[in-house]
């Protein structure tokens, strides 16, 4: 028995320390869950010099290293110990207590030589950095202001796109998003990041730009995103496309947020979407699927800390009223403002909240009067213009006072309710001219914001011009731009029109290069047959029909190497030796009592590496039989000699001892002198315009042989290799 009652003693025991202990952790969720980005450095504590690749690890797993100038972003809760460590310091262990900015100093003992002073700029611009960043939520122009002398060192791209972000992230809070949304892009312009896309996008929506917002949004790649940055991307489509009333939209990019909320436990953004689709519901008619969303924001709001729990109360209590259901509209606000008390306690809430308590007494006040329970409206009306009196929120009073006028008639008070009414005057005219003096003070912040703009601009531009001679330039400049444009595009047109027109005249040229290189060849071809069959005819004439019939053989077989290369251009060195052997042969076959022959190639010559253009040295050799060894009274010879002139070319000699140029345009009739020119002629013009074609590949020379009486003739072809 008794070792039943200490059992049962020590497992009550252990109940009631599993129950403290899961009431800590229900204490400790709020806090842990609540996820931020957190940003810092890490530099050597003397010389202020940064430490690149850190390594940043968070005790619930997330991982980062520092960039080349000792920053870092990483996602983290309050009271996450951070542990940065690196080869050239001992492990540093830094427990986060906000989520403002944080800086590590390291003292490097063992390493004198990481203590050498750093560059004077990145010292300072991170300095102007961190400054910024501080008064960002406090005072807009200063921050501006730690930018502009960030910006005004000597910053490289990724820290200038830093700033601009910074810079951005200053204009959203003060509401300044067309100015945002310039910051951002140049930011993305220096350097592109996922985060400054993602403000970019919001920027957008804020300033009423729906559909750039969702094209911004849906552009991102998902695969360079955090899970917490997919949950921002998929709530920044809803919202946007709540705007612009595509409710079905917003609501499937609603849920797509929540599943990745969900799947990765980021407790914040959970509360936030089922909040969001609870209003899209709402938007869309469905009251049923709205309250249950809202019920689950309700409960996962008073789960984080007191802040989120009251502003969640609050969105839930208008819904309510919406939907008249006052008494649950009621129990929410009452509840709210004893969250805002708690509050209050710690921080101060500014009159734009709409988590103030002279706002909530004023909507019970009036969810009171909807339900004609006027004893109760009156003195919420009065608490509400009582704390507006203190908090001097005239909007609140102004609002206040009407309706405990309008309460107070109603009731039968017709006397106090017209003095409340007097009162109510009052405060509108006080309200006026506090707007009239909150205009000029809007217009003065909104100067000074424009001048530090216009600094920042300069700098960045790297143009130490004021604003207004900015504005007065910039149109000027576009003109100016316009007709510069205009010049070089006109310019560049005319080159391409030239461009192309020189190359259809170079195009036109060669093709009628072609045509002409063909007709001479048509030309050439006939000739050459009608001078061989002119040999055939004499000996079949003679009644040698045995030789004719050889001859007849051979000259088939020129014919058709002839014919084979008639459309080409060039053919190689090789086979026009073989055909002017041949061609050779043929001649001295009938004339072999007036001359020999011989063709000798040099040893040392490539014959497959040269090309020629076809039918070149025929005409010389005909020449050199017909109109000078022909006539000779003695036997004469006819040498072809190819020999090396360099590395790149050779030299062909026809040489002939024949009667010589001279005598043999004497002997000449008429008709022969016209067809020999005409010959002559021909060759000249496919020289030169297979040198145009070619660049000077072949070079042709004709001279008397020998000072004798049968001078004899010399043509000296010089060909290039290709």
């Amino acid at each position: 028995m008794k070792t039943f009652r200490t059992y049962i003693i020590g497992l009550l025991f252990c109940l009631v320390v599993f129950s403290a202990y899961g009431q800590n952790r229900e204490a400790d969720k709020p806090v842990r869950e609540a996820l931020f980005s957190i940003r810092g450095s890490v530099y050597e504590k003397d010389s202020y010099t940064p430490y690149s690749d850190v390594r940043i690890l968070v005790n619930g797993g997330k991982y980062t290293t520092t960039n080349f100038d000792g920053k870092f972003t990483i996602k983290a809760r309050i009271g996450d110990e951070l542990i940065i460590s690196h080869n050239d310091f001992e492990t540093i262990y830094y427990t986060i207590q906000t989520n403002e900015r944080i800086s590590i100093e390291v003292i490097d003992e063992d390493q004198p030589g990481r203590r050498s002073k750093m560059n004077s700029d990145l010292k300072r611009f991170n300095k102007m950095i961190d400054s910024a960043d501080s008064y960002l939520k406090t005072d807009a122009e200063k921050s501006i202001k730690f930018i502009g002398d960030a910006l005004n060192v000597d910053v490289s791209t990724n820290q200038s796109a830093e700033a601009h972000e910074l810079l951005g992230d200053v204009y959203v809070h003060w509401k300044q998003y067309d100015l945002a949304i310039s910051a951002f892009k140049i930011s993305i312009q220096n350097t592109e990041t996922s985060s400054a896309r993602l403000k970019l996008a919001k920027a957008y929506r804020s300033n009423g730009d729906f559909l750039k917002s969702i094209s911004m949004y849906e552009n991102l790649n998902k695969k360079d995103l955090s899970n917490y940055e997919k949950t921002v991307l998929y709530e920044g489509i809803g919202d946007a496309n709540l705007r612009i009333n595509n409710i079905p939209k917003a609501i499937t990019s609603y849920e797509e947020g929540l599943k990745i909320a969900k799947q990765h436990i980021i407790a914040p953004k959970v509360t936030d979407l089922n909040s969001k689709i609870a209003q899209a519901y709402n938007e869309q008619g469905e009251k049923s699927k709205a309250k249950d969303y809202y019920s689950n924001s309700l409960n996962l709001a008073e789960k984080e800390n007191k802040k989120r729990a009251v502003e969640e109360q609050i969105k839930v209590a208008e819904f309510n009223s919406d939907n008249e259901d006052y008494e649950s509209e009621i129990v929410l606000r009452k509840e709210a403002i004893k969250g805002i008390k708690d509050i209050e306690r710690d921080s101060v809430i500014s009159n734009e909240s709409a988590i103030t308590s002279q706002k909530q007494n004023y909507k019970i006040g009036n969810a009171y009067y909807l339900k004609n329970d006027l004893v109760n409206a009156i003195p919420y009306y009065e608490k509400s213009i009582e704390e507006a009196d203190a908090k001097e929120d005239l909007i609140v009073k102004k609002d206040a006072t009407r309706k405990l006028s309008e309460a107070l008639i109603e009731s039968g008070e017709t006397k106090r309710g017209y003095e409340i009414l007097s009162e109510h005057i009052n405060v509108v005219d006080e309200l006026y001219a506090k707007k009239v003096q909150e205009i000029s003070q809007v217009a003065r912040f909104s100067r000074n914001i424009a001048e530090q703009q216009n600094r920042i601009t300069s700098l960045e531009s790297d143009r130490a011009l004021s604003q207004s001679k900015y504005e007065l330039t910039q149109e000027r400049n576009r003109s100016q731009q316009l007709i510069i444009y205009s010049l070089i595009s006109g310019l560049v047109l005319l080159l391409i029109t030239g461009y192309l027109m020189f190359k259809y005249i170079k195009q036109q040229k060669l093709a009628n290069n072609l045509l002409a290189l063909k007709s001479l060849r048509s030309q050439m071809n006939p000739h050459f047959i009608f001078n061989a069959l002119n040999s055939v005819n004499s000996f079949i004439a003679t009644n040698d029909e045995r030789t004719a019939n050889k001859y007849l053989s051979d000259f088939s077989h020129l014919m058709r190497s002839v014919l084979e290369n008639s459309e080409e251009d060039f053919i190689p060195l090789k086979k026009e030796i073989e055909l002017l052997d041949l061609y050779t042969k043929l001649e001295h076959f009938r004339f072999q009592d007036k001359f020999d022959y011989s063709i000798d190639v040099d040893d040392s010559i490539d014959v497959e590496e040269f090309q020629i253009p076809p039918m070149l040295l025929q005409p010389y050799i005909e020449n050199a039989v017909w109109h000078g060894l022909r006539y000779k009274t003695e036997k004469g010879h006819l040498n072809i000699v190819i020999q090396p002139k360099s590395k790149a070319e050779l030299t062909i000699t026809i040489s002939d001892d024949g009667i010589g140029r001279e005598r043999s345009k004497a002997s000449k009739t008429a008709n022969q002198k016209k067809q020999n020119s005409k010959g002559m002629n021909n060759i000249k013009k496919r020289v030169a315009i297979l040198n145009e074609m070619y660049k000077d590949k072949v070079d042709v020379t004709i001279e008397d042989f020998q000072d004798l009486k049968d001078a004899g003739t010399k043509v000296v072809v010089t060909l290039k290799k290709d």
